[in-house]
Order: C-alpha cells, then sequence, then structure tokens
C-alpha cells in the first residue's frame, strides 16, 4: 500500500520527534527537588522557548505571508496573530483550575505540574507541522530530509527538558515525565501521517503562517509568565538569567552549526 519511500520518509519523521524523550530521560539525572537545578532548568527552557519564537517561528511565519500578503502587510498580521497567541495562551491559563491552598509546597507542585502540561501542549503543536514539513520532505528526497530531521531532533532534547523537568519536581513520577515528553514529540509524527493521509490538500502558506505566529505567541507567554516567575521562586543567586542565556545559546549553536 505504501512505498519504501512514504515509509522512510515517515521514519524518520518518528525518529526526530523521539528526540524529546531524550530531553525527558536527562530530566532524570537532576536530582529531585534541588532547587538551584529546578531554577537553572526552568528558566533554560525559557530561553530556549524565547529563542525558538523570536528567531524560528516567527520569522518562518512572516516569510510565509509575506510571499502572500507582501512583506509589510504579511509581517503585520503574523505579529497581530503573534499577540492573539498572547491573549490565548492567558485565556487558557486563566480557565486552568488552579485551586488554593495553604500548603506551600503543594502549591508550588501544582504550578510546576501545570507548567510542565502547558510546555506540553504548545511544544506539540509546534511539533505537529515540523514533523508533516520532515516528511515531505523526505518524500521528495531522502538525502535532503535527513539533516532537517537531525536539526529537529537536537533542539527538541532541550524541548523534551522544557516539559519533563517541572512534571517531574511536581509529582517525583519518572514515567509521567516522561510520557509528557514523549508525548509532545510524537505529534511530529502524527503530523506527518495526518498530512499525508488527511490534511496535504488543505496545508498552505496561509495555514502555516497563522499556526506558526500562534504559537511563538503561546510560547512568549509561557515563557515570560510561567517558566521564569517561577524558576525566579527558587533562585537563590543568578541561576534565572544563567539559565535563560544557556537556552538561547543552546538552540542558537544548534540552529548555525546543523
Amino acid at each position: 500500500m505504501f512505498s519504501n519511500q512514504v515509509l522512510l520518509a515517515f521514519l524518520i519523521s518518528f525518529i526526530a520527534g523521539l528526540a524529546t524523550s531524550i530531553g525527558g530521560i536527562l530530566t532524570f539525572f537532576i536530582k529531585k527537588d534541588n532547587m538551584k537545578a529546578l531554577a537553572l532548568g526552568l528558566s533554560f527552557s525559557a530561553g530556549v522557548m524565547i529563542y525558538l519564537s523570536f528567531m524560528e517561528i516567527l520569522p518562518d511565519a512572516m516569510n510565509w505571508l509575506a510571499g502572500l500578503f507582501g512583506e509589510k502587510k504579511g509581517s503585520l498580521i503574523a505579529v497581530c496573530i503573534f499577540l492573539a497567541g498572547i491573549l490565548l495562551a492567558a485565556l487558557i491559563d486563566y480557565l486552568m483550575p488552579d485551586h488554593v491552598t495553604c500548603d506551600m509546597i503543594t502549591d508550588h507542585r501544582k504550578k510546576l505540574k501545570r507548567v510542565g502540561i502547558f510546555a506540553a501542549i504548545a511544544i506539540s503543536i509546534h511539533n505537529f507541522p515540523e514533523g508533516l514539513a520532515t516528511f515531505m520532505t523526505g518524500l521528495k528526497s531522502i538525502s535532503l530530509s535527513i539533516p532537517i530531521a537531525l536539526a529537529i531532533a537536537l533542539h527538541n532534547i532541550p524541548e523534551g527538558i522544557s516539559v519533563a523537568l517541572p512534571i517531574y519536581n511536581a509529582t517525583g513520577k519518572k514515567r509521567k515525565a516522561f510520557f509528557w515528553a514523549s508525548l509532545s514529540g510524537m505529534a511530529e509524527p502524527l503530523g506527518a501521517v495526518l498530512g499525508f493521509l488527511v490534511l496535504r490538500d488543505y496545508l498552505n502558506d496561509f495555514t502555516f503562517g497563522i499556526l506558526f505566529a500562534l504559537i511563538a505567541g503561546i510560547m512568549i507567554y509561557l515563557s515570560l509568565d510561567e517558566l521564569l516567575p517561577l524558576a525566579n521562586e527558587y533562585d537563590e543567586t543568578h541561576q534565572g538569567i544563567i539559565g535563560v542565556s544557556m537556552g538561547i545559546m543552546v538552540m542558537a549553536f544548534t540552529m548555525i552549526f546543523i
């Protein structure tokens, strides 16, 4: 039913998505309840998302929309959708249950778990079109899709850490943290399958431009309103700025050299 080219393109997309699981596993080498490491990890996650949003996702959205509406109008539409993404994330955050408790430790753990799940949702939506792009490239040229998949896999590792770290520290359950990190990565092969079977006739530059601008806004909200404030609660010295800088640096070098 499916050619070897199709199966190989799907396998490449699957392996790229699986890299978030590696990030989930790396999280377990950080001692649970190590507050300095937690602050560093949360701020690192914020740096990863901030860099991705402003240097990769939002520019891609602008480029796609500029091709349809012209550079100025396309960029304006992308920025408006980006701001709409921030507002959407704020609305989701407001609607998510956040029970008041007098137990500060329990309250912090609930916040951590919510941040981790929120990150998993945002990253899953972001990974969906990435998986589709890798798969579609693989259908045209396997040799071209492999370096693309490698670049995606490398930046999926810190994304996996972004999801697993807060959930692991909130629940103490490695399986749950690994599950959510892996689930966010599996959006890539899911994007490949749905794109091939169902959505290929409906996906275009306009759809990708709107989707990417929206996700950039959601990630910025998550970074500035959730990850960094939570990191500051555990930050005794300068872990916050160090973590953000490390996250940006890792993503920057990944994008430049791969």
